[in-house]
């Protein structure tokens, strides 16, 4: 062991009469615990939203929308088989997408219609796997009197509705009279219930299958556009150059990431942006590490003429600081890291007990989409922390440092 680290753990173990330099060193320690522990927790939370969020959206939504600019698809089947060649493409799926009104009694709400081919759509999103009560496959059948809706969760608790439950859907877009323009209304039944996850999809979505969807809105064989379902969803950006390139006007490819950048841009902005603001904290700590070591300093001023004298260079008097300094930074550095990954690891029942015990909700999901609290680490920021902590840490020690080195053993004996 290098006698300059031997000397700097000696100076952490303070005698009696300097328990207040003892109780500052603690102090910082606790300083860059907290500053780390807080960092990993908050980025742990961030990427659990962030990753939570991407497979709600990805689940609910295709990896790839095809669209005509000029209107509704005419030439969809052709369309269709051309897509599902591309390399990269999974599945294709049409769809059909409306505005409309659905009226239950005195409850009344607007959603968004969707009409889908069954079979062919569970091959795409993951509605089929969201489903709660009912079966998704009710909507194609073909001896039932009446045609079938699928709602989500919010939306049917905000309507009062059940599965077996009948429905009116008004479409704004209805007959033209003598009267002027009369909306479209046409009774449905609820088959099924579905649950994403994701407050904004479970209040806003209905389904319909799409024959329904074209018979009721009186627009015949077409449809919206083509859902895509691709092997890579973080090259969709390229597919969708590709298939824009292929296919040609008036239609054009739309990917997940630009259908939902600025969710994605703002939580990528938030985590950064809280990285930045928690990392204020350590450097809180360090300076109470750069009085810690001005305080040994002044106390140990004797120790350096001293080590001086008997041939210690300056340089080794620098290195004795700095040792002591990163080492509380060290230390700090790993009590966080330990109770961060505690705390992050664990953070749903610890959510769950303190919501139970106080009755509080610490996050509203009308805000954050979400209907848990997620988390997940990732040892690549875990590791950025840390480094970031004992960097800061180390910085703290170089002037303190310096100072000691730069004393002169004849000065700091004049009043001993």
């Amino acid at each position: 062991m290098p006698f300059e680290l031997f000397i700097g753990l000696r100076y952490l173990k303070a005698k009696r009469k300097s328990t207040f330099i003892s109780l500052i060193t603690l102090i910082s320690v606790a300083g860059v615990a907290l500053g780390v522990m807080a960092l990993i927790i908050v980025l742990a939370v961030m990427t659990g939203f962030e990753e939570d969020l991407k497979d709600k959206i990805l689940g609910t939504n295709a990896h790839i929308v095809i669209l005509n600019s000029e209107g509704p698809m005419e030439d969809y089947q052709k369309l269709l088989k051309k897509v599902e060649s591309m390399d990269g493409v999974v599945a294709a799926t049409p769809f059909i997408y409306n505005q409309v009104m659905l009226s239950s009694g005195k409850n009344v709400s607007g959603v968004v219609l969707r009409g889908v081919e069954v079979a062919t759509d569970a091959k795409v999103t993951n509605l089929h796997k969201s489903m709660v009560e009912g079966n998704l496959t009710a909507l194609d059948d073909m001896t039932a009197k009446t045609p079938g809706l699928v709602i989500g969760k919010e939306l049917a608790k905000n309507l009062g509705l059940f599965v077996g439950d009948s429905i009116d859907v008004i479409s704004p877009m209805g007959n033209i009279t003598p009267l002027g323009m009369m909306p479209k209304m046409r009774r449905f039944k609820v088959v099924g219930i579905f649950n994403t996850g994701m407050f904004e999809y479970d209040s806003t979505l209905a389904y319909v299958s799409l024959g329904e969807a074209q018979q009721f809105l009186g627009i015949g064989d077409v449809v919206t556009g083509i859902q895509l379902r691709v092997r890579d969803v973080y090259k969709t950006g390229q597919l969708s150059a590709r298939i824009d390139q292929e296919l040609g006007p008036p239609y054009h490819a739309r990917d997940w990431m630009q259908m939902n950048k600025n969710i994605l841009f703002a939580l990528k902005t938030e985590k950064s942006v809280m990285f930045i603001i928690l990392t204020l904290i350590v450097l809180v700590a360090a300076f109470g590490i750069a009085s810690t070591l001005f305080m040994v300093v002044m106390e140990k001023t004797r120790d350096i003429a001293i080590l001086k004298s008997m041939g210690a260079t300056s340089r080794s008097i620098m290195r004795i600081f700095i040792f002591e300094g990163v080492i509380i930074g060290v230390l700090g550095t790993a009590i966080g890291v330990l109770g961060g990954l505690l705390v992050a690891l664990n953070l749903e029942p610890i959510v769950t007990v303190i919501q139970k015990v106080t009755g509080f909700e610490l996050f509203s999901k009308d805000i954050y989409y979400l209907d848990h609290f997620p988390s997940k680490v990732i040892p690549s920021d875990v590791l950025l922390i840390s480094v970031t902590a004992i960097v800061i840490s180390f910085v703290a020690t170089l002037y303190p440092s310096w100072a000691a080195s730069r004393m002169a053993p004849a000065e700091a004996l004049r009043y001993e």
